[in-house]
């Protein structure tokens, strides 16, 4: 009788020892839920660990109502300041910001000071939660902008004070009116000595121009002005250079998305439906599908399929079960039970549907519009490397590798177009240089050796007539520099728009050109050297 005692207790202490261990080694583990396949995946959380956080540990059941829901896209040019205006929203709101910058998570954006892909956090403020997207700014990564426009109803359009609404100002504002959006317009960086208020009411102005032509409808007209300085950390409907002490925060800024943008309209009874809007590989959930909700309600456990459009109608591409349930609440994740109609969300569970799919309950066979891409306009052909250097960089050599990273990441990037060639080559169809550039220093760093051939302008037939694609350029120089830099453009089919001196700078012109791609092929370093 005493040995089987004994060794009953011994196994129920080793039992007792063994969760213990197992929930302590939790914690330790769960950081390295959402690691990363590799450079070219798009990191679902900031560079901290994201599940370590009380608010991950807590499951949420409550399916956020539809009224209390704001979704909003920052939107300007290259350097404007949004993710710095980002990390002082998420600051407001009580996040734990970890670094500056803290939503640019791919190790290419801090170096280069650049956004290169959508990111999607949210925050609370007053009892309504507001779902914020980051986008970038260069023209090069103007699909990372189309595809979160349709998850959107408003939109903060973030223009310098100084420098005025810009090429790229231009662009992202054209894709926010194509859906309708009502844009709320953030005068930054007013803190700058440069910056007057007549400066401010002259890009006022200048931004009232440029909403009527792209045909702002009246109600998109009467859009309200905010003055900021997002490096202070502040906003303010009136202007000013030094806020009152206990004005010197985003209340203003975050009160004024809640008036001006309208929640979403949406339909909690009815079945579930979502668009795919990003998309990103974990090595442990698999596929993380991000999308917003159009309808119904999605719980974990859910049986769901992922349907596509087709020329012959509704495809059904895969069902399956919802396995895990997430949002980004600051820098954080969470793991939520529910969430309903309205709300940006990622889910796991599904292993093909792509990114312009629709997730729905398995009865609904009717398939979401999908995103409109401006087309490509550059190539370029990657290849094997067969230079007699051949083996001595990189890890993954073959054409296989190279042609399946390539896929993969097309079905991450919308804007990028992926053919198979001859012999182990695949042409890569993008936006432009940096686009392709990115791509190939990010191949780089994860150990892929390749070859890849000079950029060429990608062509199209209309109506019998050849086209090619035109670039709207401005540049900004000192004026001893005007005379090379218009020269060297000229002789590339480049035609003078405007011209005239930049405000609140002395000795600097800006001249603005429309130049075939194919002109501006390799422009930069000969910019460099001329200036």
């Amino acid at each position: 009788m005493v040995g089987p005692l004994i060794s009953s207790l011994c196994s129920a202490a080793a039992r007792k020892s063994l969760s213990s261990s197992s929930s302590a080694s939790s914690n330790y583990r769960k950081p390295y839920v959402f690691s990363r396949v590799s450079s070219l995946t798009r990191p679902f959380s900031s560079s901290t660990a994201a599940d370590t956080s009380p608010s991950a540990v807590n499951n949420s059941s409550t399916v956020v109502d539809p009224s209390r829901l704001r979704n909003v896209a920052v939107i300007a040019h290259v350097d404007h300041g949004k993710t710095t205006l980002m990390d002082r929203l998420l600051r407001q709101c009580g996040a734990d910001i970890p670094h500056e910058r803290a939503l640019d998570s791919i190790s290419l954006e801090r170096e280069r000071g650049i956004t290169i892909s959508s990111k999607v956090t949210s925050i609370s403020w007053k009892e309504n939660e507001l779902n914020m997207v980051d986008t970038p700014g260069h023209a090069d990564f103007g699909g990372e902008v189309e595809r979160v426009m349709g998850m959107v109803e408003g939109a903060v359009l973030v223009v310098d004070a100084g420098e005025g609404p810009l090429a790229q100002t231009k662009f992202v504002l054209a894709k926010a009116m194509k859906y309708g959006i009502r844009p709320l317009l953030l005068l930054n960086k007013v803190d700058r000595p440069s910056v007057t208020e007549e400066r401010c009411s002259e890009v006022e102005s200048l931004v009232f121009d440029l909403f009527d032509n792209l045909g702002a409808t009246e109600e998109q007209l009467e859009f309200p002005v905010l003055y900021a300085s997002a490096k202070e950390g502040w906003a303010s409907s009136t202007y000013t250079k030094n806020p009152p002490e206990d004005a010197r925060n985003m209340s203003e800024l975050l009160d004024a998305i809640i008036r001006h943008v309208r929640p979403p309209t949406a339909t909690l009874d009815v079945p579930f439906q979502m668009l795919v809007s990003m998309m990103e590989k974990d090595n442990y959930v698999g596929r993380i599908l991000t999308g917003r909700i159009y309808s119904g309600i999605l719980q974990v456990g859910d049986r769901v399929h992922g349907i596509h459009s087709t020329d012959s109608g509704t495809a059904k591409t895969e069902e399956g079960k919802v396995v895990k349930l997430m949002k980004k609440k600051g820098t954080n994740i969470v793991s939520v039970d529910s969430a309903g109609a309205g709300d940006i969300v990622s889910m796991a569970g599904l292993t093909r549907p792509v990114i312009g799919y629709t997730i729905a309950n398995v009865g609904v066979m009717t398939a979401l519009p999908i995103v409109d891409l401006d087309p490509q306009t550059i190539s370029m052909t990657f290849g094997v490397n067969d230079s007699p250097l051949a083996g001595r960089d990189g890890t993954f050599l073959t054409g296989k590798q190279i042609g399946d990273c390539l896929m993969a990441e097309s079905e991450r990037n919308l804007a990028l177009n992926v053919l198979p060639g001859l012999s182990d080559s695949y042409e890569v169809q993008g936006r432009g240089e940096l686009q392709l550039g990115i791509l190939i220093e990010n191949m780089r760093r994860e150990k892929f050796e390749l070859s890849v051939s000079p950029p060429k302008v990608m062509y199209k037939i209309e109506k019998g007539q050849k086209l090619e694609p035109i670039e709207e350029v401005t540049v900004e120089v000192n004026e001893e520099h005007v005379g090379l830099v218009m020269e060297a453009l000229s002789h590339r089919r480049g035609e003078i728009t405007d011209m005239g001196p930049v405000p609140g700078s002395v000795g600097r012109t800006r001249v603005c050109l429309t130049c075939p791609s194919r002109g501006l092929v390799g422009y930069r370093s000969v910019f460099n050297s001329d200036t």
